[in-house]
């Protein structure tokens, strides 16, 4: 059964939060007008920030919009992706990778129309190797011929090298902070480790920003008011470009 506590994108598609899930692929895709963005790496600077929940959120939004989307819980250490939906965590892309299958033979159905997803499946002693290895770099080639969108949730950047080695082998990355918690040495740090590897840092969530600053009013609000002159503007929490340092 899926969790639908902590995907709001299904629970609740017309709150606040769903529609900045909305705006932030809507960025996405302007962002991807040059260069096609296909793969996509969502991390953080450390962990509790909230990049697992943006990534599932993120991949359901895409996939509501007719997007064939495959999620790839890429967190060799500690996955959670499993925890969202009803998918054996066993059965995932560490197997995939260590016996050189078909991918097809590990992608399972979310229970969300459009969005199939692959498991971390059983912790490996050699993440980071696991992830730069040739047969990575091999089932991403083949993948992108098979879905739209392919979305990956990384480690943190900080503690492992994990994140960078996978950023190399994505179209770009999406950087997750919690206002209050993520600081900004540790951002700054982060943007280090993935500007040395040249990875393609699209812009930053911010998770946690209070509602009060979002505004009280709902999605349903903005559409429902009669005189235009009363429609609040909506605010998008992804900045392009913007990553402190």
């Amino acid at each position: 059964m899926i969790d639908r506590n902590t995907l709001i994108s299904m629970a609740n598609p017309k709150s606040q939060i769903s529609e900045a899930y909305r705006i932030l692929r809507t960025n996405i895709q302007f962002t991807g007008l040059d260069r096609q963005l296909k793969t996509i790496m969502v991390t953080s600077s450390g962990p509790g920030e909230g990049k697992t929940t943006t990534t599932v959120n993120l991949a359901v939004v895409f996939a509501q919009s007719g997007n064939r989307v495959l999620l790839i819980d890429a967190d060799l250490r500690k996955p959670r992706v499993y925890t969202y939906f009803d998918i054996d965590p066993k059965k995932g892309i560490t197997t995939l990778l260590s016996r050189q299958g078909s991918f097809k033979d590990y992608v399972q159905k979310s229970g969300v129309e459009g969005l199939d997803v692959i498991a971390c499946g059983p912790i490996p002693p050699n993440p980071s190797e696991l992830i730069g290895s040739n047969a990575m770099k091999k089932f991403i080639e083949e993948i992108k011929g098979h879905y739209d969108t392919i979305l990956f949730d990384s480690p943190p950047v900080n503690p492992v090298t994990d994140a960078a080695v996978l950023s190399t082998l994505c179209d770009g990355v999406i950087f997750v902070c919690r206002v209050g918690q993520t600081k900004v040495d540790s951002i700054q740090k982060s943007k280090e480790h993935l500007v040395n590897v040249n990875a393609n840092i699209l812009g930053v969530v911010l998770n946690g920003v209070d509602k009060n600053i979002m505004g009280t009013y709902s999605y349903r609000n903005y559409y429902d008011e009669k005189h235009e002159g009363e429609k609040r503007k909506k605010k998008s929490f992804f900045r392009r470009k913007e990553i402190a340092g």
